[in-house]
């Protein structure tokens, strides 16, 4: 390439700079002019939404009129934090969204530099969809939709042995799963302590019990597996107007591993509690419907369901972690605490942690 790879600032993104990134994915289009907003509120890469205009090329496919740059956040380098998950966002749109029927923005150029601390993506616009919210929750339909677009991730490459094959999807191991216990232990005294206020004793004591359990169900149920997203919840899913059709956003911490922790993060952190109580079994049962569609065999609903109960530390898990590796902010501590408060529930009604300790 005879251009800069990746860039940082959106002033970058020229019409020149977006031609040759173009022409670098195969598309002949020339961009004459672009105009750029900012967009979304993420706080590990920034999001503009690009307004270009373009003139194609005879035959060549035209290229849209608006697409979202995803870059790293203009004023931070964060560097070696967190070019693990840069590399990962890029070597899912690169290398795994082709091979799966997850509905995911379609990808026209990635690229990442120094070692992954540099990216670069041009993804897709799918406005008017519209991001959900997660302290607002969801309805039951919303979580289905979510759902059924989740077995597209998991169904197409479930337990497919290629998968190790692929940088952008690490599975757990010992070291790793040791390391997450040591940081969790202090992670859920800093949340206990930031947000004792607002929850409640029971809460409080499923937090606390998480760190000494967490390292054996980070490993346990390897025989079933697949690509995961890993933080699939309301913030990262786009929703369209009306009816079905939600895409999932930020790849960021896709891995491999046990399937279901993605479906119960989704309906621990996202619905309310009576609305979980009421609608899980079904909303599971759809999930595993969904998988069969993609050529998921063997796999019986029963095993789903537990795997279902098994999984549901991933809300607990996530919601600390994030609170205490993320800046600060109103929004996420109303965020943080209403994931915690239902997934902390969840976790009671289903005696996750005795089917943990009973490996």
């Amino acid at each position: 390439m005879t251009f800069p790879a990746t860039v940082r600032d959106p002033a970058d993104l020229t019409p020149a700079w977006l031609t040759a990134a173009l022409r670098a994915g195969g598309h002949r289009a020339t961009v004459t002019a672009v105009r750029h907003e900012p967009v979304g509120t993420g706080q590990m890469a920034a999001c503009y939404r690009l307004h270009l205009r373009t003139a194609a090329a005879p035959g060549d496919d035209p290229v849209p009129s608006s697409l979202v740059a995803k870059v790293p956040p203009a004023g931070e380098d964060l560097g070696a934090l967190v070019a693990g998950a840069y590399r990962n966002e890029v070597g899912f749109y690169a290398e795994l969204a082709p091979t799966v029927a997850v509905r995911s923005p379609a990808c026209w150029y990635h690229a990442t530099t120094d070692g992954g601390a540099g990216f670069t993506l041009l993804l897709e616009d799918l406005a008017p969809a519209r991001q959900g919210d997660q302290i607002a929750g969801c309805t039951p339909e919303a979580a289905r939709d979510a759902l059924v677009n989740l077995a597209g991730l998991h169904g197409p490459r479930w337990c497919d042995p290629t998968l190790a094959d692929l940088a952008c999807l690490a599975a757990a191991d010992p070291d790793g799963a040791a390391v997450l216990a040591e940081v969790l232990g202090p992670a859920t005294d800093t949340f206990c302590e930031r947000y004792g206020e607002r929850l409640a004793p029971a809460d409080r004591e499923v937090l606390r019990a998480i760190p000494a359990v967490v390292a054996a169900w980070t490993l346990a149920r390897p025989e079933r597996f697949a690509p995961v997203h890993g933080d699939y919840r309301l913030d990262n899913l786009l929703f369209p107007p009306a009816g079905p059709g939600v895409a999932a956003v930020d790849w960021q911490t896709v891995s491999l591993g046990l399937p279901a922790r993605d479906v119960a993060f989704l309906l621990g952190t996202s619905l309310a509690v009576g609305d979980r109580r009421a609608a899980e079994q079904a909303l599971v049962a759809a999930y595993h419907g969904a998988l069969a569609g993609h050529g998921v065999g063997g796999y019986t609903l029963d095993e789903c369901w537990d795997d279902y109960r098994f999984g549901l530390l991933q809300g607990p898990l996530i919601a600390v972690t994030g609170a205490a590796f993320s800046r600060r902010t109103d929004r996420g501590d109303d965020m943080f605490t209403a994931m915690a408060i239902r997934a902390c529930a969840a976790v009671r009604d289903h005696a996750t942690l005795d089917l943990v300790a009973a490996g």
